[in-house]
């Protein structure tokens, strides 16, 4: 066993296995071993092992639910890339993604050549044995000698029951609005908070009825059930009508007017209510009762009229056993599950009913979007090496939701979670796909009907009745032509995986009742048809510049266009039937575009214009801090945020943008802008207040003379857009905290989103930055000196005591004199943390040395490229770097223009560069990388910059610390909605932290 626990986790997968020990053999192969850089060779192995090579193995990223009806597989396909800090002991975690797949069970051989295409049957190391697969329902069993003769796979079943249990389970806590309730035509998602859901009564409706209550993870009892559910109504109908096929009976019941043949209350007396009792007059006092008197043959009733008695019948049924047990057991929550519900909204209409009337409106029926893979799910859950999906522990069950993100791959407004045709390996065959089979805007397509007819006409040939009643047959047609548009076909996604995600940990509210979205578009058809339009009209723009970022070549214009029209076939799916796809918001509308363009392989479609943009900003930047420098600390303040609102301008995610940049360069619009933004007040000016803030422990007289110094101990800052916003905006109100003494952590995006900036971008234009300013030097080189002597990783301010004492600061001082000047030492802010704290001045002289080490190499060739030789900007940057060496080799303070004195702490602030973990313009702080969490450590000011992040998301988020939000609005209807003004207007908004 290796120091990381490994052979550990090998145990834990075998545990319960009989093993096979025929043909054991020792062996110590020599093995191919690697280093952190990448290189390596052939060594031997530590320890011999134990090969047992007839031992059978878990297939540990598949697993079936084989029913009667439908085959559900899971599986899970690793990550290329471990994922940075999972959280264990220096032990990195490599995510991946849960796919949702089903086949009827009459074409099990379509399924067979799904995973044998996808190549699912075969081990993780690919050694080729025998290999089980967990599976559940019956045909479990059923088809177990068949799996195993096609694949060589071994079908271990598991316990029916405990799966649909445990799959629900891990659905309910990984799955943000996985339940919804269904009344009056309208989907209404429930978030409900990971791990509060219990105890709940879980009513499975299969042929039979099974209530269970559900206490705990892995603690369950079935409480009752009812041999009248699924199978009976499927089977009167058979008898009573002739129909064979359960989807299309179901929707013929939507059709009907149970009245024809069920006596009502208003029947008994007189068409009046019965008020005595509280029962209206449309109230069922007897099913099937009216036909008692009614002369006439069975041919001679119309059938939608039977199936839709027969169905509220075994729902009313249903709805009042359920409520009778939730009642009976104190449990206030009962969802619904089974394939009787199968997205029908007649279905689920009228065991909403029931479920209302028998509580008297105190409770509600709840449902599942991945009802149909409780039992798939749970059994992938059984292989116990993939039990860290979910996490131990009450910590952990917090940080599930973090972790799991639904994402919806291109065959989803179409399919579902179907499978049609051969298994997609690659992105060809997504473009074959796409061509074949999708038309722009249209939610079926034509191979899909075609199928779907021709079913149609083999259910009424095979029909058991000799002369099927006319109506049969009319209303059978009917509700084939209207199956797709009244059932909900829920689209599946696809689950990703990220281990080292965690919730934001300064959000003032726990994760759970955090909502990132400002605008509620689930609840405003209006704003969720504009933003839909919105994405719709920009799609032939950015099919053409996908086209055009890999030269539009043949085979990129191809690509191209396939994403354009998956892309529309999704949002016009959206448009018609929002709840399909949950609920989302309107960061999950911009995250489908991002997907989109991933899945049909264009990782970066801006990455050109940011780099051409990101080098013209550096080529002004030098001159940009100069001008700075000559403002006093107050004006320099105001020229530093209006520079970050100026440079926020530019945004090839909007349409108004991109017209004035057809006219101008990003430069000439970031200098209009910043003398627009001389006029105040803005449309959301908080300024006076954050500068009130900003100097409340400096100490300046009324000509700028004094002390500056940061009330902040380390400063977040989510930026935004490449080029003038972060070259130009940002790193200059980062360099200003940096001379003030504060830390700064810089978070950008994982992934490319439209012109956003991504973090290696970022870091190469730090680089850059550092070439031309000493401050963002020694800052950086201080930053990765810090990273690698903590493993990698960001390190807390020093002294921090965790996240609920953030505006402490840090009283540690043994160890050597400080090298906090006394004056700073005394200076106190109410709600703030202190100066930095006094540490060893052997810890300081050591720092200083390799900070003044990294920071000499090469910064004159990148200055002289930009700015020539002997150019006065050379010889001011080069006396600045100087003089800031000398400064903290004395510990006496640097001297601003204006006399100001700026801190000398005992070390050079830092700056940090870190990965948000998304790949979105917009900011979801439920889940945020592991990198992120360690830097927010002591963060005592967060910064969100952008439209996005800050106005589209996060306008209404408060946090545990001081928060200032940045942007300029560039949408007209996103201006006057929120704030009442106009495109170009800009928002300055701080709040300040909550006291905890």
């Amino acid at each position: 066993m290796d120091s990381d626990g490994e052979a550990t986790d090998e145990l834990c997968l075998h545990q319960g296995l009989p093993l096979d020990l025929t043909d054991a053999a020792i062996s110590q192969e020599a093995v191919l071993v690697t280093d952190d850089n990448g290189s390596g060779g052939i060594a031997k192995k530590d320890a011999p092992c134990i090969v047992l090579p007839h031992q059978s193995d878990f297939v540990s990223h598949i697993a079936l639910d084989i029913g009667g009806s439908l085959i559900k597989l899971i599986y899970f396909k690793m990550d290329d890339e471990l994922a940075h800090h999972s959280g264990g002991a220096g032990r990195a975690a490599r995510g991946g993604k849960l796919h949702f797949v089903k086949f009827e069970t009459s074409k099990v051989d379509e399924c067979i050549a799904f995973i044998e295409a996808k190549g699912l049957h075969r081990s993780n190391d690919g050694r080729g044995a025998k290999m089980r697969v967990k599976a559940t329902g019956g045909g479990a069993y059923k088809f177990a000698e068949l799996f195993k003769q096609q694949l060589g796979l071994i079908i271990e079943g598991e316990d029916e029951m405990a799966c649909m249990v445990d799959g629900c389970n891990f659905l309910l806590n990984a799955v943000r609005h996985e339940a919804f309730q269904y009344e009056n035509g309208q989907m209404k998602f429930i978030d409900l908070p990971t791990a509060e859901h219990y105890p709940y009564l879980l009513v499975n409706i299969g042929s039979g009825v099974s209530m269970v209550r559900v206490d705990a993870d892995r603690k369950f009892q079935r409480v009752s059930g009812t041999n009248i559910g699924g199978g009976t109504f499927w089977g009167l109908c058979k008898l009573l009508t002739g129909m064979d096929n359960f989807d299309d009976i179901l929707s013929l019941s939507s059709q009907g007017d149970n009245s024809n043949v069920d006596m009502l209350v208003g029947d008994i007396y007189g068409g009046r209510d019965y008020t005595g009792i509280g029962l209206s007059a449309n109230t069922i006092a007897s099913s099937f009762g009216k036909v008692i008197n009614q002369h006439q043959e069975l041919d001679q009733y119309n059938s939608a009229d039977v199936v839709q008695s027969l169905c509220r019948m075994i729902s009313y049924n249903i709805g009042q056993l359920a409520y009778l047990n939730a009642k009976r057991y104190n449990l206030s929550r009962v969802f619904f599950g089974g394939f009787f519900i199968r997205g029908h909204p007649y279905t689920m209409e009228t065991i909403s009913f029931a479920i209302r009337f028998w509580s008297k409106g105190e409770m509600a029926a709840m449902f599942l979007r991945h009802e149909g893979f409780l039992g798939a799910v749970g059994a992938f859950m059984k292989v116990q090496s993939l039990q860290t999906l979910q996490g131990t522990g009450v910590a952990d069950a917090h940080k599930v939701r973090a972790r799991f993100v639904e994402r919806f791959s291109m065959g989803a407004p179409v399919m579902g979670g179907e499978v049609r045709g051969p298994a997609i390996t690659g992105i060809p065959d997504k473009i074959c796909w796409v061509e074949k089979f999708v038309e722009v805007g249209r939610p079926v397509s034509e191979a899909a009907k075609a199928e779907h007819q021709r079913a149609l006409e083999e259910q009424r040939q095979l029909s058991r009745r000799a002369t099927a009643p006319a109506d049969v047959s009319d209303a059978l047609a009917a509700a084939a032509a209207q199956r797709q548009q009244q059932r909900i076909n829920f689209h599946v996604g696809v689950l990703h995986f990220t281990p080292s995600s965690e919730p934001f940990p300064l959000l003032a509210d726990e994760a759970e009742a955090y909502n990132p979205s400002t605008i509620d578009i689930n609840s405003d058809a209006a704003e969720m048809s504009y933003w839909i339009s919105i994405l719709q009209n920009q799609i032939p723009q950015v099919v053409e510049k996908a086209a055009a970022s890999e030269s539009s070549t043949a085979e990129a214009q191809r690509r191209a266009s396939a994403f354009g029209r998956a892309l529309d076939l999704h949002l016009t799916r959206l448009r018609n039937k929002p709840g399909a796809y949950g609920q989302l918001d309107l960061a999950d509308l911009f995250e489908l575009r991002e997907q989109c363009l991933r899945e049909f392989g264009f990782a970066d479609i801006y990455r050109k214009d940011k780099e051409r943009e990101n080098s013209s900003a550096l080529e002004v930047l030098a001159d940009l801090l100069l001008e700075l420098d000559e403002l006093p600390p107050p004006q320099r303040l105001l020229a530093l945020l209006q520079g970050v609102l100026a440079a926020n301008i530019f945004d090839w995610g909007s349409a108004s943008c991109v017209d004035l940049y057809q006219n101008a360069t990003i430069l000439e619009m970031y200098a209009e802008a910043r003398t627009k933004l001389s006029q105040r007040p803005w449309r959301v000016d908080d300024f006076d207040e954050f500068a009130e803030v900003w100097f409340s422990k400096s100490d300046l007289d009324s000509d700028g003379h004094g002390t500056v110094v940061s009330p902040y101990q380390r400063v977040m800052i989510f930026v935004d857009n490449a080029g003038a916003d972060v070259v130009l905006g940002i790193l200059p109100f980062c360099r200003e905290l940096l001379r003030m003494g504060a830390e700064v952590v810089l978070v950008a995006n994982s992934l490319p989103a439209i012109n956003d900036i991504t973090v290696y971008e970022l870091k190469g234009v730090v680089a850059k930055a550092a070439e031309v300013c000493p401050t963002i030097r020694a800052a950086r080189d201080a930053a990765v000196a810090a990273e690698a002597a903590n493993g990698g990783r960001v390190p807390p301010v020093p002294g921090h005591r965790g996240h609920q004492q953030t505006h402490s600061g840090s009283d540690d001082t043994a160890g050597g004199a400080a090298c906090v000047p006394e004056n700073l030492a005394q200076k106190e802010c109410p709600g703030r943390g202190p100066p930095p704290s006094a540490v060893p001045a052997a810890a300081c002289a050591a720092i200083q040395e390799l900070g003044a080490v990294a920071g000499t190499a090469g910064a004159t060739t990148g200055r002289e490229a930009i700015f020539g030789t002997g150019s006065g900007v050379c010889e001011e940057m080069d006396a600045t770097r100087t003089e800031g060496l000398s400064m903290h080799s004395h510990g006496h303070g640097r001297k601003g223009m204006f006399g100001e004195t700026y801190p000398s702490p005992w070390r050079d602030p830092r700056l940090f560069i870190v990965p948000s973990g998304h790949g979105s313009p917009c900011l979801d702080l439920r889940r945020v990388s592991s990198e992120v969490v360690d830097a927010a450590m002591g963060t005592d000011l967060v910064v969100i910059e952008g439209m996005g992040r800050s106005v589209h998301t996060n306008w209404t988020a408060l946090f545990k610390c001081d928060a200032l939000k940045l942007s300029m609005i560039k949408n007209q209807h996103l201006a006057e909605t929120l704030f009442g003004g106009n495109t170009y207007d800009c928002v300055c908004r701080f709040d300040e932290g909550l006291d905890f």
